[in-house]
């Protein structure tokens, strides 16, 4: 199948919280909020429900959330609360079988999951960006807060494709293109021998994550290495890796793990960009769109198309 891209975003489209996985903070949530209504967005909270266990309501009030929201035609975009854990468990009988008219689906960290099933399942191109409680709530430009150029040029450019400064540092320099996937390596990791496994073919591969030590992000590239989720990619985007310091001093950092992992591809690696979890503002990066990786410098990814329609 070929990408569907959701129609565009403008001033008064109807933006729907949803909160798919964990609970946020209600102060967090309120500035989260308030951001998207500055945008010029209409926005629809989430339904209060009670809380179970560290998921933001039961799973059959999640999942039938989700499919409500993606089936409704006033909502323009669905917004994810945050992130957390618990995504995983709306796939299992998810109820909408027409994903015919896609939606712009934002998020980042545990909304990977929802992006690989509705890449999978539909082709949807979604949005690898700020959540309300995560990133939209410090606001734009601030530190914890989001990118606004890019969030906004994302998902409201219907022309032509747009180039973005990734702000990192060229691992492995060159130039490739590919189709943008990936999003949060203990998500991605955990899809493999599901139905939604990511086919990471010909893309330019997306890789992020916090709190993970250097051993752990060596055994999760070590577990894509062997179950041939590196092959045929034709470039690596890594995040900053926030918090994964090394636990012994002197000892492989991060990025030296990374380094030693994927230089043999003998693919362009650009290294500590802000997407995902970062403590810098927070880029958007559209995903299951053509792009061209550029690693020189501190990186460029040219969008060569946009990533919603008119």
């Amino acid at each position: 199948m070929r990408p569907r891209k959701p129609r565009a975003l403008h001033a008064g489209s109807r933006v729907a919280v949803f909160a798919p996985a964990s609970p946020a903070d209600g102060i967090r949530t309120q500035a989260g909020l308030a951001e998207l209504r500055r945008l010029g967005f209409v926005v629809q909270s989430p339904t209060a429900v009670a809380t179970e266990g560290y998921f933001a309501a039961s799973t059959e009030k999640r999942r039938d959330e989700l499919s409500r929201l993606c089936a409704e035609p006033a909502v323009d975009s669905l917004i994810a609360l945050r992130g957390g854990y618990g995504s995983n468990y709306l796939l299992d009988g998810f109820a909408t079988d027409d994903l015919t008219s896609p939606k712009c689906l934002v998020g980042f960290s545990d909304i990977t999951t929802i992006q690989i099933f509705l890449w999978r399942r539909a082709r949807w191109v979604s949005f690898y960006a700020p959540m309300v409680a995560s990133g939209l709530d410090a606001g734009a430009g601030a530190p914890g807060g989001y990118d606004e150029a890019s969030f906004l040029r994302a998902l409201t450019e219907t022309q032509a494709g747009w180039p973005l400064d990734l702000s990192g540092e060229a691992m492995v320099a060159g130039e490739a293109e590919g189709r943008v996937l990936g999003g949060c390596l203990t998500l991605l990791e955990t899809s493999l021998g599901t139905p939604w496994e990511l086919n990471t073919e010909e893309s330019i591969l997306v890789l992020e994550d916090r709190a993970m030590k250097p051993w752990q992000v060596d055994r999760a590239l070590m577990h894509f290495r062997q179950a041939g989720k590196l092959d045929g990619v034709r470039g690596i985007l890594l995040g900053d890796f926030p918090d994964c310091d090394p636990p012994v001093a002197g000892s492989w950092s991060v990025a030296d793990v990374c380094r030693r992992i994927l230089d043999p591809l003998r693919v362009p690696v650009v290294w500590g960009a802000p997407i995902g979890h970062t403590r810098r503002p927070i880029l958007t990066i559209p995903l299951g769109v053509r792009a061209r990786l550029i690693a020189q410098g501190a990186g460029t990814l040219e969008l060569l198309e946009p990533a919603v329609i008119p």
